[in-house]
């Protein structure tokens, strides 16, 4: 029996009932949709947060206070020394900007409107080392930092909780813990960050912030932000910052009190983590595919015994062991695949609704589905029809010819 003739035998079985054929060829469908819309939603994270990271350059350096990798004890802030040090070109020449941030939460309010939102203290050059962009008005300026200006660049989000709007917002004024604040930029908005939203944030001058709001002894500071020359320098330069910081903390090397993080450091680890996510959501789907695989080695059980006579009859005229095995086999591995085909457009458009649902609810993710989870699912299905045919095949091609016949 030659291929073309087993696929259309099989095609007449599977058409004499179609009830079980589409109930059978339903759990092969939900395994496929299931792997295909889970594996999107994945990649759709990873390049969502991997994109936001990446949204505010290549260049770019963050150096917080303490040790992430080993508990170190007397650890020193990040100070104003620290960061004249690091701005000294003779000393980092790698480094273009430096942009301190002290940073906590505060109540936000407008004409009986209240929000709890991250305010920032941040200088001029924050605007260039994060790549920040206005849709409105302008940023922090080196006038409002000497004259310690209650002057504020607030975030989307910020101005359609608080206005409702987010344009013509330039000359409003805001309370930040009922201290009055004039609105001179908003925001483009950002999305979401590895900490959370970067739009429900408020921008204020560093020196108001550290006379009026946060107050931290010694210019302390949360983060520094660090612009290098070029893409290409951004290991120099967290030479260079590693080692000012530890001839002016007095730290050996292997015992930082210090954490400098590059751009790619972070990326690295977001595809770490969305990649597991995504291999996770990926196994709990492809048990839905080993459901409905055992779901066609019981139907093809059920139609061995039914076409017994049938079998016994096939083998009495001439047909071969493996004429039968054949047959089943082209049977399971056809209830797999045009499951797996029906699944992969189920399966896009359940990750096309998913995406429209987020953009709905104000949440910039799109699932992508690509073709490495199409071939992988296809590939897949028609592997579990094929394994668990093959008892079913090997069964009905083991049946003794004349007992076959006698069967009832």
């Amino acid at each position: 029996m030659n291929l073309q003739a087993a696929i259309f035998e099989a095609l007449e079985s599977l058409s004499a009932n179609k009830v079980r054929t589409g109930l059978t060829i339903l759990g092969i469908v939900i395994g496929v949709a299931a792997v295909i819309a889970m594996l999107a939603v994945g990649n759709g994270a990873q390049n969502t947060i991997t994109g936001a990271i990446n949204g505010v350059g290549t260049n770019l350096l963050f150096v917080f206070p303490g040790n992430q990798e080993q508990d170190v004890k007397n650890i020193k802030p990040l100070s104003q020394g620290d960061v004249t040090a690091i701005s000294d070109t003779l000393q980092a020449p790698s480094i273009a900007l430096v942009a301190p941030i002290i940073m906590s939460n505060f109540d936000v309010t407008f004409s009986g409107e209240q929000i709890t939102s991250q305010v920032s203290g941040v200088t001029p050059a924050h605007e260039s080392v994060r790549n920040d962009k206005l849709t409105e008005g302008s940023f922090i300026s080196d006038q409002d930092m000497l004259g310690n200006a209650s002057v504020a660049v607030i975030g989307p989000d910020v101005a359609e909780q608080l206005f409702g709007r987010t344009d013509g917002l330039v000359g409003e004024t805001i309370r930040i813990e009922g201290q009055p604040f004039r609105i001179i930029g908003v925001m483009e908005s950002r999305g979401g960050g590895m900490g959370g939203s970067q739009d429900n944030i408020v921008y204020i001058p560093l020196s108001t912030a550290q006379a009026r709001l946060i107050h931290r002894n010694n210019n302390k500071y949360d983060v520094v932000f660090i612009q290098a020359v070029s893409p290409e320098q951004v290991t120099s330069a967290s030479d260079e910052v590693s080692q000012i910081l530890r001839t002016r903390h007095r730290t050996e090397i292997g015992v930082d009190d210090f954490t400098v993080l590059t751009q790619q450091d972070i990326v690295d680890t977001a595809q770490t983590i969305t990649g597991v996510l995504t291999i996770f959501l990926g196994g709990i789907a492809a048990i839905s595919l080993l459901v409905g695989g055992i779901g066609i080695m019981n139907i093809m059980l059920v139609s061995v015994t039914e076409r017994t006579r049938e079998i016994g009859l096939r083998k009495a005229i001439g047909a071969r062991k493996r004429d039968i095995l054949i047959q089943f086999l082209t049977e399971s591995a056809l209830l797999s695949l045009l499951g797996g085909i029906i699944g992969i457009a189920l399966g896009w458009l359940i990750a096309f609704a998913v995406g429209k649902i987020a953009e709905a609810t104000g949440n910039a993710f799109t699932p992508a589905v690509s073709l490495d989870a199409i071939l992988l699912a296809t590939i897949f299905a028609t592997a579990v029809g094929l394994f668990f045919g093959i008892y079913p095949a090997n069964r009905a091609a083991n049946l003794e010819p004349v007992e076959a016949l006698r069967y009832e």
